[in-house]
């Protein structure tokens, strides 16, 4: 079994957009231009750890003062793509998800509700003069939302065995749109309204406030330390997520059963692992 420590390693999948330099306007797209040239690009570890360094800080900082100017950068076929850390903007989002996901007492010790009040008071501050505003990369702790699987196909896969492995999928910005639509359709034909529909709607409209010629990313992230080797290099969620919606649009509903229920089991083992001792 894989260690588990959620205070080492955020157990977290991400979902990101690369958009082209042409998407931003200046003065930022030559700002972007100019970091893409740099030697020392900074990694997805050197976004973790900048971010871990100000939670474990006294007081803890859980949203940035000053927004990141950093990004992730992709080139695909000729075009520079960067994806915009927007490290402050992610920390205000994530605040307002914290109270669902855990209990008072354990929210109240790690973030004091005085703080919380504050940094609620500046994002709304902030969101009141910034209304577009919108993240390049979403987050999920401990899963991948089954819905983002619907944006990739198993032929997008890339997987590299190491220490740690990499496991993620890239697909152009038309296709991950074509199949949200496509799979949208089928389900909405077959199943009552439920998280699935809703997730594939809530992902398909962020898709849409972004450039055409954007590529997409589904990142494993740090749940490939939550899962073993073997498991990992046997996982093809999209594909099972792929054949239960041509099931679903063929009619054939044990067959759509049995991918969901692939899916179900892969993804509820490591669920559990964030309540393992």
């Amino acid at each position: 079994m894989p260690k588990v420590s959620s205070v080492t390693v955020p157990y977290a999948s991400y979902l990101r957009v690369y958009e082209p330099l042409a998407a931003f306007p200046e003065p930022e797209r030559g700002h972007w231009a100019r970091y893409a040239r740099r030697e020392d690009l900074p990694s997805c570890q050197d976004e973790l750890r900048r971010s871990l360094a100000d939670l474990v800080s006294t007081p803890p900082v859980p949203v940035p003062v000053h927004e990141s100017g950093d990004a992730f950068v992709v080139e695909a076929d000729g075009v520079l793509c960067v994806c915009p850390w927007r490290t402050r903007l992610r920390g205000w989002q994530a605040m307002g998800e914290l109270a669902g996901q855990l209990p008072a007492p354990v929210l109240d010790a790690v973030l004091p509700p005085v703080l919380r009040r504050q940094t609620a008071a500046d994002y709304e501050r902030w969101l009141a003069r910034n209304p577009d505003a919108r993240p390049w990369i979403r987050t999920s702790t401990w899963q991948v939302p089954l819905h983002w699987f619907v944006l990739v196909s198993d032929e997008e896969r890339t997987y590299v065995k190491g220490d740690p492995p990499d496991l993620r999928y890239r697909t152009p910005m038309v296709q991950a749109r074509r199949r949200v639509a496509r799979g949208l359709k089928t389900l909405r034909e077959a199943l009552d309204e439920g998280p699935l529909i809703d997730g594939l709607v809530d992902v398909g409209r962020w898709l849409e406030d972004f450039h055409p010629r954007s590529l997409v990313e589904l990142d494993y992230g740090g749940l490939v330390h939550a899962v073993a080797p073997d498991e990992l290099d046997e996982d093809h969620s999209a594909a099972d997520v792929a054949e239960g919606i041509e099931a679903l649009r063929d009619g054939d509903d044990e067959a759509a059963g049995e991918a969901y229920a692939r899916l179900v089991e892969r993804w509820r083992a490591v669920r559990d692992l964030q309540f393992a001792n």
